[in-house]
């Protein structure tokens, strides 16, 4: 067989077009047309794997990448989001965990009636983040999107959408009609929120979604409430609730406090005149919702507070009020005839609140005719105001008295009707003005209209009413008092009509009965953060009462609940095929209009007629409550998935859901189990608009989220809506120019690390050596530079804490740790080590060098993969091209695992050094003196002897290097140049030593120097029998100057830990120095002008325009070394400048350290030994000579560099027409570049 590297010609034509396309990937088929292109025999071959000898490429490097302003974050993301299409990414990971232990993920179930916002946003995100997390740490994790697709929702629009306005319109239409309608629209945005939610790179499966509309789910439904009413869980009863006459419903009382609005209402008192009185005296109320008036059953006082019975000076009527609440009475002006003597202040103090002027008119407008406790008021009769409920004469119409009245608002006395208030329903419950378990008199229907009873206002809308009924009160002369009062009342969230507090009938889970247990299992979970759990969710759980589950409406699970014609049998069906057998019809579906017109046979006879299904649904949070069950059709279906894997391991929602979804999860859960529903739990604040209002699509107060993430991306904006507050449960004000802050700050820089890899891993092949391969991290552990050292143990470190953080589930700690890292390997590694990494150095450490930020970004990228999704993938695909064996996606990668030993001292070294250089900056801020100053000392006191090793050790070419000074002087006296002194940390101290706080506070604050440093030295310090430790003071470290010089010549910056001294006066010796910096940094600039790659080769040519050009050559000869070693080549007179040269740019330049220069750059250029040329080629034949010049001038410079390369330095010339062939070696005939004949002759 023959190989290609036997044909020297061949091989250079393919080598030479294969640069110049830069392609790597070479195939046969294309060497054969690149053969016939160029008129060469192809032989048999094989494919050669590079050698340091060989052509330079391999099959698999990784590819070019662009600048990072030329890198669209947001189309590389659509890529990626097509290729995971292409390869089913999701799918495929789903499939290579089978078979690993299952992490159970609760998806809570969204309304599908509208679209995604960035609520939804912000908790997706927070979900994918742990599911991806645990499925990469060896977890099975099935993620399936559900959808809440009953209830008040989906009917107020199908309401809206048919004009329908009450009960009796959906009963005229038909319950089928209404019921098909809402399904017609559930699923209407489906497709748009799959679009958002796979926008922002959440992985999750919505083919195999599912909804609470489907029969499985509800048949699970079934069987939850089955259990519950076995365990004697579920009543029927009365239960004033919030009900929205919009919704014709009433509402829990999560969704009553979703929507307050400030409002005016009406504000009046008036009358109940005493029967029996013989002063005639009359109770004041006062209340708010003048439409419940006519409903009056009882007043209400309260058996603790002083009464008074009072006479207005004005008119002579006497009322009944608390004594706090008297100021609180009109005052009018007195008529003629009125005796109008004064009150003795004494016997009416001013009420506690009131403004003085106020009381002080109430107190002189009445006279104080008598005062008694509230409990002497209690049993005493009054005269109704409407006679609309007569028949309760006997029972009804008197004085009960409770602690819920209050001496803060009002008169001190409340008017009852128990149809509409909670606090009314209970008091006249326990007082026997009505009966428990009778049916409530309702004098106002489900659209929330007066009925035929109220014959003077049926038919009215009650809130629209309020007037007319003032009037009538006015016209009866029982109006005391009116007026407008604007205060916070709850709306309807969905119809945003006003709710009222009305009694309905309903069905119940006894959750009073369950509250210890639910206390216990609550303690059994993990919250993030833990307030939530232990304040919010405790307390709400403390107080939980009974929660009303039935709803009088049609697009819902109905309730499984049959009863006989008397009332007196009741069923629940537990599955479809109970109501089946029992039914002997055939079920296929549970809504309503299928199922209704069940009946089932009386187990007690014929003669009792039939069960039939009472017509309540359920509330749709009792079905999203059932979701850990209802969603795999348990228990019906995957009994052994569930029970192995119950409770699940991890929910995620917003604050809001601590009474909603969480609160319905831990109630079913305890009720059928006995067990908490989750193990783990997530808690997210509210994402409010950048004006701190609610986001609002009316107002328009905040950018779309797709419009976002079109212009920065979803990975852009994942971040930024982690890394704030709202993961810690607090609001968030979302700004777009936040996401944007994220891009900036942290993806470019963590792309530029990237990206200045991968062109300097491809510059190895260009300058013909062997093809870039990572060493393995073994080999790195070892090495001898002190910032691999570094960056591997940050590394490991960073690996540590992820993963305790993130199985803690606290991601509000992960995200700075993961952006601090990022931080430190852009500006610490890749900025210090520029040198090491563009082989500067030589090949072996630069292969070290790439081989150590290699691996720590692929490190670094698989621990950020839950975060940011597509970035890491963008970078994982082309690194994995030079790694063998690894997997298809990043996705499929597992988590990193600790590796090595982590070097604390190294850490801690590093971090005090970029503290130091810090210090040091500002220093030189405050005094103007820039880095390319040169200064000639900075001393770094600090008492670790370690760390001092350190700086002035394996440290000190990096600070000396960053901060331009001549040389670093440890320093472990901290009282050479610093005093000290001790400050008490009130933060900390204040709540722990309470009246102490002053004696130890002034005698820390008088603690010697001595004493300071023991108390560092010891750690602790025993101070009037407190022991405080070093968290407890803060020493703080003052800059001494030494004797005989000023600030201006020497100052110190110090961060309480580290002090940085500055020797600021000049120095001439430093001049030179400071010229060469300010060369080399007017020659950077002029390359980044000339958009120049850091890999592009250039020459770099300088002369001097001063008359006295031998300053300025002085200069730059004395720091020769410095310039080349910054520039990557010499620094070139201009009279070296060859004719041929290709001139790229250049630049003048004046007053540059009193000098005045102009500087070249041009394309690396030829330089012929000519007299070799001459004599040692041609024997002195000048057209020889020339002619060999002209003809390699004319090859290009790359594959000429290449060709010497592959002959080992010499190439033959033999197609130069008559002309004898000649090997011409590099070095001895030609150079590549100037810079490399300069070096030659200085070598001789």
């Amino acid at each position: 067989m023959i190989l290609w590297a036997d044909f020297g010609d061949f091989v250079r034509v393919l080598h030479q077009f294969l640069h110049s396309q830069s392609f790597c990937k070479f195939l046969i088929p294309a060497a054969k047309q690149i053969s016939t292109s160029i008129k060469l025999p192809v032989p048999d071959f094989q494919l050669l794997y590079p050698s340091p000898t060989g052509l330079g490429f391999r099959s698999q490097a990784m590819d070019d990448v662009c600048e990072g302003k030329d890198f669209s974050f947001p189309k590389q993301e659509e890529k990626i989001l097509q290729w995971w299409t292409e390869v089913k990414a999701f799918e495929t990971q789903l499939e290579k965990t089978k078979g690993l232990p299952e992490y159970i993920f609760y998806d809570g179930p969204p309304f599908a009636t509208g679209l995604p916002h960035y609520g939804h946003i912000l908790a997706g995100t927070i979900k994918d983040i742990v599911t991806r997390y645990q499925t990469m740490t060896g977890h099975h994790v099935t993620r399936r999107f559900g959808w809440d697709c009953h209830g008040l929702p989906v009917e107020h629009e199908i309401d809206t959408k048919l004009g329908i306005k009450s009960r009796e319109d959906v009963i005229k239409m038909g319950i089928d009609v209404y019921n098909e309608e809402c399904r017609s629209i559930v699923t209407r945005y489906v497709g748009e929120w799959e679009k958002v939610i796979t926008r922002t790179g959440r992985w999750i499966d919505f083919k195999n979604d599912y909804k609470t509309m489907d029969l499985n789910f509800m048949e699970s439904v079934w069987w939850v409430f089955s259990q519950l009413h076995k365990k004697g869980l579920v009543y029927r009863g009365f239960k004033v609730m919030p009900y929205s006459t919009g919704c014709k419903t009433p509402l829990s009382n999560f969704e009553a406090n979703s929507n307050y609005k400030e409002v005016p209402d009406p504000e009046i008192m008036v009358t109940f005149p005493i029967l029996d009185d013989q002063e005639g005296a009359a109770f004041v109320a006062w209340t708010t919702t003048p439409w419940t008036l006519p409903s009056n059953l009882a007043l209400c006082v309260n058996s603790n507070l002083v009464y008074v019975k009072v006479k207005s000076k004005s008119n002579g009527k006497i009322y009944v009020v608390a004594e706090s609440r008297l100021s609180e009475l009109p005052v009018e002006k007195a008529k003629k005839g009125t005796p109008n003597g004064a009150v003795d202040d004494n016997s009416l103090p001013k009420s506690k609140g009131s403004t003085g002027g106020k009381a002080k008119s109430s107190v002189v407008a009445y006279e104080v005719l008598d005062k008694f406790s509230g409990s002497s008021l209690v049993g005493k009769k009054y005269v109704p105001l409407f006679d609309y409920f007569k028949e309760f004469t006997d029972t009804a119409f008197r004085v009960v008295a409770d602690d819920y009245v209050t001496s803060d608002s009002g008169t001190g006395i409340v008017h009852c009707a128990p149809a509409f208030g909670e606090d009314d329903y209970r008091v006249c419950i326990e007082n026997q003005i009505i009966n428990k378990g009778e049916n409530l008199v309702m004098a106002v229907d489900d659209d929330g209209c007066f009925t035929e009873r109220i014959t003077d206002f049926s038919g009215r809308y009650v809130k629209e009413a309020d007037k007319d009924i003032i009037q009538a009160v006015k016209e009866k002369g029982r109006l005391v008092k009116t007026g407008s009062f604007t205060h916070s009342y709850p709306f309807c969230w969905r119809s945003d009509t006003p709710l009222i507090y009305r009694a309905v009938p309903s069905w119940f889970v006894a959750v009073e009965k369950l509250k210890d247990q639910l206390l216990e299992n609550n303690n059994k979970t993990k919250w993030v953060p833990a307030f939530v759990k232990e304040k919010r969710f405790h307390n709400w759980l403390e107080n939980a009462r009974d929660w009303a589950i039935s709803r009088s409406r049609f697009w819902g699970t109905p309730l499984p609940i049959w009863i006989s014609e008397d009332g007196e049998q009741i069923e629940v069906m537990g599955s479809i095929e109970e109501l089946e057998r029992r039914s002997g019809m055939k079920v296929t579906d549970l809504h309503r209009h299928k199922i209704d017109h069940i009946t089932l046979p009386d187990k007690r006879g014929p003669k009792f007629g039939v069960l039939r299904r009472v017509e309540d649904v359920f509330d749709c949070w009792f079905e999203s409550g059932s979701m850990p069950y209802a969603y795999i059709h348990y228990p019906f279906e995957n009994a052994e998935l569930f029970e192995n894997n119950f409770p699940g391991h991890f929910v995620a929602e917003g604050l809001d859901q601590t009474r909603g979804w969480f609160y319905t999860l831990m109630v079913l859960s305890t009720a059928l189990f006995e067990k908490p529903a989750f193990r783990n739990l997530i808690c997210n604040g509210l994402v409010l608009a950048e004006d701190g209002k609610k986001m609002s699509k009316r107002l328009k107060n905040y950018p779309s989220p797709m419009e976002v993430i079109d212009d920065y991306g979803a990975d852009a904006l994942r971040l930024y809506i982690i890394n704030s507050p709202v993961v810690r449960a607090e609001p968030l004000r979302f700004k777009k120019d936040g996401v944007y802050g994220v891009v900036k700050d942290v993806f470019l820089p963590w792309y530029n690390a990237y990206r200045f890899l991968v062109q300097n891993a491809k510059r190895l092949e260009v300058e013909g050596l062997a093809p870039f391969v990572p060493l393995d991290q073994a080999t790195l552990r070892n090495s001898a530079n002190v910032l691999d050292q570094w960056i591997n143990s940050a590394t490991q470190s960073l690996v540590h804490f992820v993963r305790q953080e993130m199985d803690a589930y606290r991601l509000y700690t992960v995200v700075p740790y993961l952006l601090k890292f990022i931080d430190s390997l852009t500006n610490i590694y890749v900025r210090f080590n520029r040198k090491r990494l563009k082989g500067r150095t030589g090949e072996e450490d630069c292969r070290t060098a790439l081989s150590t930020l290699y691996h720590v970004l692929l490190t670094s990228c698989k621990a950020m993969t839950p975060f940011t999704p597509f970035f890491t993938e963008v970078l994982y695909q082309n690194l994995r091209k030079i790694s063998s064996g690894s997997e298809e996606s990043i996705h499929f990668c597992s988590f990193p695992q600790v590796q090595g030993k982590r070097g604390d001292r190294i850490e801690q070294s590093v971090n005090r050094m970029t503290t130091i250089i810090d210090l040091a900056r500002n220093i030189r801020e405050r005094h103007n003196k820039p880095l390319k100053t040169p200064l000639r000392e900075m001393i770094v006191v600090h008492p670790d002897a370690e760390f001092l090793d350190d700086i002035a050790g394996k440290l000190k070419e990096y600070v000396l290097e960053e901060l331009n000074v001549r040389s670093v002087v440890p320093c472990n006296d901290p009282l050479m140049y610093a005093s000290l002194r001790a400050e008490p940390d009130f933060s900390v101290l204040g709540k722990r030593l309470g009246k102490s706080m002053r004696v130890v506070a002034e005698a820390v604050k008088a603690m010697s120097q001595e004493d300071i440093l023991s108390f560092e030295k010891a750690g602790e310090i025993t101070i009037a029998t407190h022991c405080l430790k070093l968290t407890d003071i803060k020493i703080v470290r003052g800059f001494k100057l030494p004797d005989g010089v000023t600030e201006e010549q020497m100052d110190a910056a110090g961060d309480g830990d580290v002090l940085v001294i500055l020797d600021l006066r000049p120095d001439e010796s430093l001049f030179e120095a400071g010229f060469a910096r300010e060369v080399v940094n007017r020659i950077q600039k002029l390359r980044k002008k000339s958009a120049l790659e850091p890999t592009d080769m250039v020459e770099v040519y300088f002369k001097s325009l001063d008359k006295d050009t031998s300053v300025s050559a002085q200069m730059l000869k004395s720091q020769e070394k410095y310039i080349k070693e910054a520039l990557g080549s010499p620094l070139l007179n201009f009279s070296m400048i060859p004719k041929h040269a290709v001139i790229i740019a250049e630049e003048t330049y004046h007053n540059i350290s009193n000098c005045d220069f102009k500087i070249t750059l041009s394309r690396a250029a030829l330089a012929f030994n000519k007299k070799a040329i001459l004599e040692e080629l041609y024997s002195g034949d000048a057209k020889y000579a020339q002619g060999l010049q002209i003809y390699l001038l004319s090859r290009d410079h790359t594959n000429l560099k290449s060709e010497f390369q592959l002959g080992n330095g010499k190439i033959k010339v033999d197609c130069i027409e008559n002309q004898p062939a000649v090997d011409v070696v590099l070095g001895e005939h030609v150079f590549l570049t100037v810079g490399d004949y300069l070096a030659s002759t200085k070598a001789v």
